[in-house]
């Protein structure tokens, strides 16, 4: 097996792993959702790494993982399509466009600047799945309050209570990123490879 494919795949292995860990140090927020500590930023890191075309099926695998982990949610569903839409929407998809992160390195350059960029534009990928099943799926629970204000929108309150967490994680991930930035500059930029 070439050397470079070993090396990619432990590397893969080993940061879906502690991904997987930290999406398990959840903070639950008052309005609903949690906070991870930083739980997808391995997927980024092997995004900006070894390019988004290793980031997506990276990211693809730890969003199966999650699946496996949140199974319980597609009970919720009252129809096979329904059931579809919470593995896509929720999960597969919604985890998968991290892997994405990697691709403002072509337009950026590999930089603090593009993983930043990435981030925050992959993030938002990941809000829009959850802003789709919140108003198609979740909308159905939707309560007759949320915030202290009325609620008669499941837009408006998907809109809320994903946004509210996803802006949290998408905060700290950028944080923790900025501040890990330089000290793996050269495994992101793969120079601790020559």
């Amino acid at each position: 097996m070439n050397k470079n494919l070993t090396r990619k795949l432990t590397e893969s292995a080993v940061l879906i792993a502690l991904g997987t860990v930290l999406s398990l140090l959840k903070i639950d927020l008052p309005f609903g959702g949690g906070v991870t500590i930083a739980s997808m930023l391995p997927l980024v890191l092997i995004s900006h790494r070894w390019g988004w075309k290793w980031g997506i099926p990276t990211a693809f695998v730890y969003s199966a993982i999650q699946l496996l982990l949140g199974l319980d949610n597609v009970g919720y569903a009252t129809s096979f399509i329904m059931a579809v839409g919470i593995i896509l929407l929720d999960y597969i998809i919604a985890y998968t466009v991290i892997g994405f992160s990697g691709v403002f390195d072509k337009v950026i350059g590999k930089s603090r600047g593009s993983m930043a960029v990435g981030i925050a534009v992959t993030f938002v990928l990941r809000f829009a799945c959850h802003l789709l099943t919140g108003v198609w799926i979740w909308g159905e629970w939707m309560p007759e309050t949320f915030m202290n204000m009325t609620m008669t929108s499941p837009w408006l309150y998907s809109f809320l209570y994903n946004g509210w967490y996803m802006l949290a994680e998408l905060v700290v991930t950028e944080i923790i990123a900025m501040l890990i930035y330089q000290p793996l500059a050269r495994f992101i930029r793969r120079e601790d490879l020559r």
